[in-house]
């Protein structure tokens, strides 16, 4: 029992030393800094503001899509070559060093922009490795407990990520993110002597969050293992593929399964999109400094503790499907109010001016979207469980990231398309709500207690 709870707590900390990459790097430190640098340095070129903003915001969509396309594409064969060979480790121990010395390197962004594009693909090749590990460590989750367990454990994991992704949050913004009169939330300069002039207490982000992980990630090296009864079979890569393409095909004969994934990629989709437009929507449009994005992160991830934590008991007592279907329902409502609303007014309705109410609006936003996707995140997590074979766990969150990902560069291009046609950073969020609704669809065929005891018995 106890190396049960050690293994438990291991797999755990996983979440607690990677979440600061979605929390500082995704979100609201690196993002809005790069938004905010690009800005500038589209705008240097002879660009018009709106025309700016609106590349800024481009740059960063190609990026992820890149990214995501890239992952949707390996994860499924990586997963089925870690389920024949029966082992999972290495591939997270080599992730995780491409992972350390991407994010490291994120140092490299200087105001002038001058190396703009470089950190771009550094930043989005940390964000590969972080989701590939990822990929297999989920893959764990279903030898940890039954399904009712592994719905409780799924939430307490990420409740216990977003702890992580709030402290390092309270670390960066009292001691190193610097605003724009020089000093951090404290009102003093960057620690270690950081130059606020040059950004480098916002810079330091990416080796804070190298550090952060380096240190972090111990206890799951400690206590997490290959099991060594895990049925081997054959690496070659022609026997790899032809089991991919063998469960590949079972899945459109898996009426739940199929869509689930279809249903999860579409929301999954649209819920990324707010997590990575969310600080540039607040630097573009409600012109907030890298300390008030902070801030908002702070209540955001919070509020996403608490929620996760809370919606990992909802999983565990009335299984996975009702705690996403409420909890995409919230998300559809906050993306309304982020495409209706900007500095002026919402819904046609006018601020005065100097109001602070846009402002209010956008952190009970923030809490909504923390504590929503946080929710969605585990329980989804925890549904993949109730649709996966035992002996190919590693292949079906392969799978799962295929299909997260497969449309990764949907959500990005109709970003960017809504953003150009219409020239507005609100509106360009409208295909954000019509994924949502997708995704909300099609969970009305989603078995709620899955189809592992189907399958098998076919």
């Amino acid at each position: 029992m106890a190396v049960a709870k050690k293994r438990i707590w291991g797999w755990m900390a996983f979440d607690w030393a990677s979440q600061p990459f979605y929390t500082l790097g995704l979100t609201f430190i690196f993002g809005p800094y790069f938004a905010v640098v690009a800005t500038e340095y589209f705008f240097s070129t002879g660009m018009s503001e709106s025309a700016a903003d609106a590349q800024a915001q481009w740059v960063w969509s190609a990026g992820q899509t890149v990214a995501g396309l890239l992952i949707a594409f390996t994860a499924p064969f990586l997963g089925a070559f870690a389920d024949n060979s029966g082992r999972k480790m290495p591939w997270i121990a080599f992730f995780s060093v491409i992972y350390v010395v991407t994010t490291f390197m994120l140092w490299g962004l200087t105001p002038d922009g001058s190396s703009l594009i470089l950190v771009l693909v550094m930043f989005y090749v940390g964000f590969f490795a972080a989701e590939s590990a990822l990929n297999f460590v989920n893959a764990i989750l279903p030898s940890l407990g039954n399904d009712k367990e592994v719905g409780r454990i799924s939430g307490s994991g990420a409740a216990f990520g977003y702890w992580g992704g709030v402290t390092s949050l309270f670390i960066m913004l009292l001691l190193f993110a610097e605003n724009d009169q020089g000093v951090t939330l404290l009102g003093n300069a960057p620690l270690f002597g950081l130059d606020p002039e040059a950004r480098e207490g916002t810079r330091f982000v990416g080796p804070f969050i190298a550090i952060w992980y380096v240190i972090f990630i111990i206890p799951f090296f400690m206590f997490v293992r290959d099991d060594p009864k895990a049925a081997r079979k054959s690496t070659k890569l022609g026997a790899v593929w032809g089991e991919l393409m063998e469960t590949l095909r079972s899945v459109f004969h898996r009426k739940s399964l199929l869509n689930f994934l279809v249903g999860s990629m579409f929301y999954r989709d649209a819920l990324n999109a707010l997590y990575a437009f969310g600080g540039v929507y607040a630097a573009l449009v409600l012109d907030w400094q890298t300390i008030q994005i902070g801030v908002f992160g702070i209540i955001a991830a919070i509020a996403a503790a608490i929620t996760t934590w809370l919606s990992g008991l909802a999983d565990a007592r009335y299984g996975p499907k009702p705690v996403i279907r409420a909890s995409v329902w919230v998300l559809i409502l906050v993306s309304v109010v982020i495409v209706g609303m900007s500095r002026e007014g919402i819904f046609g309705i006018p601020f005065a001016e100097g109001s602070g109410i846009p402002d209010i609006i956008f952190y009970i936003c923030g809490v909504c979207i923390g504590g929503a996707g946080g929710a969605v995140y585990a329980s989804s997590r925890s549904m993949m469980v109730r649709h996966t074979h035992p002996e190919r766990p590693a292949e079906a969150f392969g799978l799962f990231a295929l299909t997260g990902k497969a449309t990764a560069f949907l959500a990005p291009a109709l970003i960017t398309l809504f953003t150009i046609m219409t020239g507005s950073n609100q509106l360009g969020f409208l295909p954000v709500i019509f994924l949502f609704l997708i995704g909300l669809l099609l969970l009305r065929w989603v078995n709620k207690d899955g189809d592992r005891a189907e399958w098998s018995a076919s």
